[in-house]
């Protein structure tokens, strides 16, 4: 048997890095195609599933290979408190822009707007696929699969369409976006074929993206609070969405 190391190497390339327990148990839980995974203390990685992830242990116990620390450390760039890390396939894109297009959906679309921030492309990600959104599309320059902002989503971008589009190749469905002077999202309710298009965290919804949307919607906010967290707009619009359209699966 090739040992991990080796294996590392020879899948590291265009690989995606689960980056602790938690993403590779995740991650397996849709099916992802993880080709080698390492820890540094299996039978504590073993307990753990056994405790929160029995439906993946015996996946997990044909799959893990203990390693030394310093083999561990020199995989990943930021060692996790669980001491696992993995590598995974990236999904087909093909596979993903079909699922983004196909119509009539039953869950919206989540459009980042030029997003700056990684982790908090992370965390829109994990709660897209909690609210089991159809995908996550970016705009602009950052990169969706960065190891950082599969970081922050837990490995949960295996369970929904994740992928960066041009503004002109945005999914079918009415365009909502998210702005302050837009009309109180309290009185719409959002179709399940919905584009939800929310803006950067420093400079808002891009002029390509407000001359495209059908709806303009603002969140509910006292007065001279300036904005909120990305994450947390995405989340209050899903729930939204969820409460007077549709809801994840029980």
């Amino acid at each position: 048997m090739t040992d991990p190391l080796t294996r590392w190497r020879e899948h590291a390339s265009g690989a995606v890095l689960l980056d602790g327990f938690h993403a590779l148990k995740h991650a397996l839980r849709f099916g992802a195609e993880v080709p080698v995974a390492v820890t540094t203390d299996r039978r504590a990685a073993l307990a753990l599933a056994e405790e929160l992830a029995g439906d993946v242990r015996e996946t997990l116990e044909g799959l893990l290979v203990e390693v030394p620390e310093q083999t561990y450390a020199a995989l990943v760039a930021r060692p996790h408190p669980t001491g696992v890390a993995a590598l995974a396939v990236r999904p087909a894109r093909a596979a993903h822009l079909e699922a983004l297009a196909r119509m009539p959906r039953t869950a919206p679309v989540v459009v980042l707007d030029n997003p700056r921030n990684l982790g908090n492309a992370g965390a829109v990600i994990r709660l897209a696929a909690g609210f089991g959104a159809t995908g996550v599309v970016t705009t602009g320059t950052l990169d969706p699969w960065h190891p950082t902002v599969v970081r922050g989503g837990a490995g949960l971008h295996f369970a929904t369409a994740v992928e960066r589009l041009g503004v002109d190749e945005l999914p079918p469905g009415p365009l909502f976006a998210l702005d302050p002077l837009g009309e109180d999202i309290r009185g719409t309710e959002l179709p399940d074929d919905a584009v939800l298009a929310f803006g950067s965290e420093r400079t808002g919804l891009s002029a390509e993206v407000r001359a495209r949307a059908d709806h303009l919607l603002r969140l509910p906010m006292r007065p001279q609070v300036s904005s909120y967290n990305l994450a947390t707009s995405v989340a209050m619009t899903l729930y939204h969405w969820s409460a007077t359209a549709g809801a994840p699966a029980a």
